[in-house]
């Protein structure tokens, strides 16, 4: 079923102007009020840790949950490559415009205009916001702020600190934080875990958490609810993502009523580590950077027998290169990921699982030297080393696509709200910017936008044009959130089956990736459809939980995410099969060019799928937000 009541709140008048005309337009709460009001924070990663030190700094009374002992674990430490920004310190033809251009393009039409030059506009203050607080980004030799190349783009605006970009972005964004909290300005929970959304008058109104310490339930209420939790990979089991991660917190809210945008919209990461066994609990991301100097190729004949560095020129494919000479080893994340999966099923795959291609060094070495290429990726190559056993300096990386980011989440207006009022989604847990397909390094930019430039405005004006009644946790709405929370534990702690929650796990992320990964098609969506509500029923009747409810109990802990994970991973599957094209990650074999391109449909999909929970029993009701493109024209993806 096709429902359309989704209202995006774009401002009108020219799209150069838009945001800066809703920003005067918005309403504000002053100074001596903002005291008044309290705002939750869930997830104190990137997006979280930035929109609590930033409302803080504004006046307003932050609770900042943290699913870990510290928000330094946060995931958003594990981006390396970089963040990318149009300042154009190059003079390589980058601005605004072309940052938009090229993530508009690399989202393959997918993504609303108005978000997308937003994130844009704001990509330089980031930077300026930064470097003020110490990130350690890499510079030149004259003292400028250093810029790489990422894949989907021909100038360099990608800003790092080496192939630890990430963490010293948190770190940044941490001391920010801590500062309030010394302030008093925020109330730091960690340990904490979302586990229901409380929603009043159709407002959100706080949230339920288990305390990971003690195994107990707490409430906590609030004027507003920002969700900043991170993306849903982890429902193929093995991803990139960390193991904390997970979709509870905004599934459950999606339950409570927000709608869960593009699903199916999942990015495969082309350079990972391979896997190399059954009884992995993780993959290992390198970063894209790494293209820009790395090689990608594949031995030209099948069965290849000699070392990597012994095979010459002439009897190597170095495929990107060929198929892509315009962009080569830089091409987008999606084009080279599916390159990958060609190659290696045309039994050309290296490695003992000939599941992997090379990404390789030899010529950047030979031109700029070793102490060069350590200077850019040293921490890279140790880490590939310490996992691999192989030293990359000398022989080629193995790489192979995995599970990465997640472009669909929950659906957000222009002001980042949900369906929900009062319910505001930031960074990889809402939709919003990437289309099908997220370009290199904007994660970071993105997280940071919406934490530091965007809510602090957006979230003002909700406050001063909502009536918000003072309420507390005795409320009726926060007894049955609690009480939905306790019978689904004490339902899975009486269950006393026989399977294992990773073993369920593992039979989802099989399904997942087998189905709904790389390529996907209707007969094996359909498949996914069916075997997955299998699972589901026997894990409703066959999993075991051990250890009571108010303790320290780790399974219980995974096996309401698994749950989650289930229900999600029917979603996706859904969402796939709803859409009959190929664009961006969303790959339908079915729907290709002839030279094996993804082929969308702008007639019947040139737009964003929200998806309404409509009940346990009951098939969820998909809406449409139509995208409409008049800044950009529409047309072909290539990176030929």
């Amino acid at each position: 079923m096709t429902s359309s009541k989704l209202d995006s709140k774009v401002p009108s008048g020219d799209l150069y102007a838009k945001w800066d005309k809703h920003k005067f337009e918005s309403k504000l709460v002053n100074p001596a009020n903002k005291r008044k009001f309290t705002v939750i924070v869930v997830g104190t990663g990137l997006a979280g840790g930035s929109a609590a030190a930033t409302l803080a700094e504004l006046g307003y009374n932050v609770h900042a949950f943290c699913i870990q002992d510290t928000p330094r674990r946060a995931h958003s430490i594990a981006a390396q490559g970089g963040i990318n920004a149009a300042k154009n310190y190059q003079n390589d033809g980058d601005s605004i415009k072309r940052l938009f251009y090229d993530t508009i393009k690399g989202g393959d039409y997918r993504a609303r205009e108005a978000n997308v030059y937003r994130l844009a506009q704001v990509s330089n203050n980031i930077i300026d916001q930064m470097v003020a607080q110490g990130v350690p980004f890499a510079r030149e030799y004259g003292g400028y702020l250093d810029n790489r190349s990422f894949g989907g783009s021909q100038v360099s605006r990608t800003f790092y600190a080496r192939g630890q970009t990430g963490q010293q972005l948190l770190l940044g964004a941490y001391s920010g934080m801590m500062k309030m909290v010394n302030k008093g300005k925020i109330k730091m929970f960690t340990r904490r875990e979302m586990m229901d959304l409380v929603v009043v008058n159709n407002q959100a109104r706080g949230i339920i958490v288990r305390n990971h310490v003690t195994g107990e339930l707490e409430r906590h209420v609030a004027d507003a609810v920002l969700l900043c939790t991170g993306g849903y990979g982890n429902v193929f089991f093995l991803s990139t993502n960390a193991m904390a991660s997970n979709v509870t917190a905004a599934w459950r809210s999606h339950k409570r009523g927000a709608y869960m945008a593009n699903p199916c919209f999942t990015q495969i990461h082309p350079t990972c580590i391979p896997v190399h066994g059954d009884y992995q609990s993780k993959l290992t991301l390198m970063s894209e950077s790494l293209r820009n100097d790395g090689r990608v190729w594949v031995p030209k004949k099948q069965g290849e027998t000699r070392k990597p560095e012994d095979i010459p020129d002439e009897d190597r494919d170095y495929y990107l290169e060929r198929v892509y000479p315009s962009f080569g080893n830089l091409a987008p994340r999606d084009v080279s990921s599916r390159q990958a999966k060609y190659r290696c099923d045309e039994g050309l795959g290296v490695g003992s699982t000939k599941k992997a291609v090379y990404l390789d060094f030899r010529d950047a070495i030979k031109r700029d030297g070793a102490g060069t290429i350590a200077g850019k990726y040293g921490n890279l190559f140790e880490m590939y080393e310490r996992i691999v056993g192989e030293d990359p300096y000398k022989t080629p990386m193995m790489i192979y696509p995995a599970v990465h980011y997640t472009m669909g989440g929950l659906w957000v207006d222009y002001n980042l709200q949900s369906t929900i009022p009062g319910l505001h989604v930031l960074g990889e847990a809402n939709f919003s910017d990437h289309g099908a397909n997220r370009l290199g390094a904007s994660a970071l930019m993105q997280g940071l936008a919406d934490g530091y430039f965007v809510i602090p405005y957006t979230l003002g004006n909700y406050l001063a044009s909502n009536k918000i009644d003072k309420i507390t946790t005795d409320h009726d709405a926060f007894k049955e959130a609690e009480t939905r929370v306790r019978m689904a534990d004490n339902k899975l702690l009486g269950l006393k089956g026989k399977r294992s929650v990773d073993d369920f796990h593992k039979a989802l992320g099989h399904i997942m990736w087998e189905e709904v990964g790389m390529a996907r098609k209707e007969a094996g969506l359909k498949k996914a459809i069916t075997g997955i509500r299998k699972l589901k029923e026997e894990f409703w009747q066959d999993v075991n939980v051990p250890g009571g409810e108010n303790e320290y109990n780790f399974e219980l802990h995974k096996a309401g995410r698994v749950a989650d994970f289930l229900e999600l991973g029917e979603l996706m599957a859904l969402d796939a099969l709803e859409r009959n094209e190929s664009c961006g990650g969303h790959f339908r074999e079915e729907y290709q060019t002839p030279d094996g391109e993804a082929a969308r449909d702008d007639e019947k999909y040139c737009h964003v799928a929200a998806w309404e929970w409509s009940g346990e029993k009951a098939a969820p009701i998909r809406h449409v937000e139509e995208l409409k493109f008049e800044n950009v024209q529409l047309a072909t993806r290539s990176y030929k």
